[in-house]
């Protein structure tokens, strides 16, 4: 087999590992915890299909590939949980190591295309990279909402707490903020989350 073709099939089984990494948020219906891999899939369809609500218009296969590999990187450097502050101390250089090791599976081109991505996405400055994150905010929220925010009373999530992690959405898309709004207050006077 051909070297090139012999590190992209290294890496496609490398990313397999995605299914095993599983998330604070539980799939709606009160089913078990959801994995990364399902948690991308679901933010790749969400952008296609609410992509006319972004601020600006989108690449919106670009966005779709940023949803799809931006938590790869977690099979080596676990997931960490939105509202774990310590935890988050150390979640950039876990990732940056992740990130190295994994996509150093890919010949260079394409190694340097997905890094190229992933860092947009972190540094959340284009068009894209806003929309991919208000994606990445917005569906867990959604699933946690259609869960009577059992995640949330779990771990004391606080009403400012979702809100300073929304900011984000905001930037990719005012209308989808405005239903995070919705929701939030909502779960408020429920008492799923705390003032």
């Amino acid at each position: 087999m051909e070297q090139r073709l012999y590190q992209q099939l290294r890496f496609v089984l490398k990313i397999d590992q995605e299914k095993n990494i599983f998330r604070q948020t539980h799939l709606s219906g009160h089913g078990r915890n959801e994995n990364d891999a399902e948690h991308a899939w679901h933010m790749a369809v969400m952008a296609y299909l609410l992509r006319e609500y972004a601020n600006e218009e989108v690449d919106i296969g670009r966005v779709m590939l940023m949803c799809l590999i931006h938590d790869i990187i977690e099979i080596e450097a676990g997931d960490t949980y939105a509202y774990d502050e310590q935890a988050k101390k150390t979640q950039k250089a876990r990732e940056d190591a992740a990130k190295e090791k994994i996509y150093s599976l890919l010949p260079e081109d394409q190694k340097q295309e997905l890094v190229a991505l992933f860092d947009e996405f972190e540094d959340c400055e284009t068009a894209e990279a806003k929309f991919a994150h208000a994606m990445d905010n917005l569906q867990p929220l959604l699933l946690n909402n259609a869960n009577g925010g059992g995640d949330w009373r779990e771990h004391q999530v606080s009403a400012g707490q979702v809100y300073g992690r929304q900011k984000k959405t905001r930037l990719g898309s005012e209308k989808l903020f405005e239903i995070t709004e919705q929701i939030i207050e909502e779960n408020i006077r429920k008492g799923n989350l705390k003032e």
